[in-house]
């Protein structure tokens, strides 16, 4: 069984192999003093559910929130990139597993692979050895998941999953991709970043069955509201022919695969 419900931004809960794995949680009200949460927590940091694992990709502050991990269990492996780990570790984390780009984390019959993604990570302007970020790769040997974290379309963007699945004769299950919006006067977001289009065309490279769009409905940004890259996605998909296979999950919904499709 694959399940994935939406909690908001780059948080999301994934429910694979019996496993539950908890992605970049960040429950906070606000990003900064400025950037308030305009939608809740689809799920209250209360009511989750016993966890098995807790993916970081990297350390912007909209993807690793110390006040949301203060309250999340310490007993369970939290995965993040090795610069990310060893910081976490030094500041009491010590659960903190670093898992480097061509390595990989076993969980109890799902294994998780990571790889580098096209996104400077570090939390603030001068700590530059920060700035690493990873994709995963959540796999069963029969189903799978990539989460994308943050990263730009490039041409390796899909090296992780063609490797493990499309070389193997496998098909990925489900994309978890990121969107968001920048206006023309910001040519550099896409540095970085998936547009919505982006997420598109990346959906398609990776042959998956199923994509679902997440870093949006959140929080406003400086140069964009949270709804606008939804907006332009759900625009592109009245006439798209993938229309069918990308679910857009509202905060506390939850896609489950077919059945026909493991």
């Amino acid at each position: 069984m694959l399940r994935v419900t939406y909690i908001g931004h780059a948080t999301l809960l994934i429910e694979l192999g019996g496993r539950r794995i908890l992605t970049d949680p960040n429950f906070d009200p606000a990003l900064g003093r400025f950037l308030r949460r305009v939608s809740s927590p689809g799920i209250p940091l209360a009511d989750l559910p016993v966890l098995d694992a807790i993916l970081l990709t990297h350390a912007h502050a909209d993807h690793l929130s110390f006040d949301s991990l203060d309250l999340l269990p310490k007993d369970v492996p939290l995965f993040a990139p090795p610069p990310i780990a060893r910081w976490l570790a030094k500041r009491g984390y010590s659960h903190a597993v670093p898992v480097a780009p061509g390595e990989h984390a076993e969980l109890a019959g799902v294994k998780i692979s990571a790889a580098s993604a096209t996104h400077k990570g570090n939390r603030y302007g001068v700590d530059r050895w920060r700035s690493a970020a990873n994709m995963y790769l959540i796999d069963t040997n029969k189903t799978s998941c990539f989460f994308a974290g943050d990263t730009a379309l490039m041409p390796d963007t899909t090296h992780l999953v063609e490797r493990h699945l499309l070389d193997k004769g496998r098909n990925l299950d489900l994309a978890l991709l990121p969107i968001g919006h920048a206006p023309w006067w910001k040519p550099g977001f896409r540095k970085g970043h998936l547009t919505s289009n982006d997420a598109l065309t990346l959906f398609e490279r990776l042959q998956a069955k199923y994509f679902i769009p997440y870093h949006w409905g959140t929080f406003n940004h400086v140069t964009s509201t949270a709804f606008d890259a939804i907006d332009r996605l759900r625009k592109t998909l009245e006439d798209h022919p993938l229309h069918p296979a990308v679910k857009i999950l509202e905060p506390g919904t939850t896609f489950e695969l077919p059945t026909s499709s493991v």
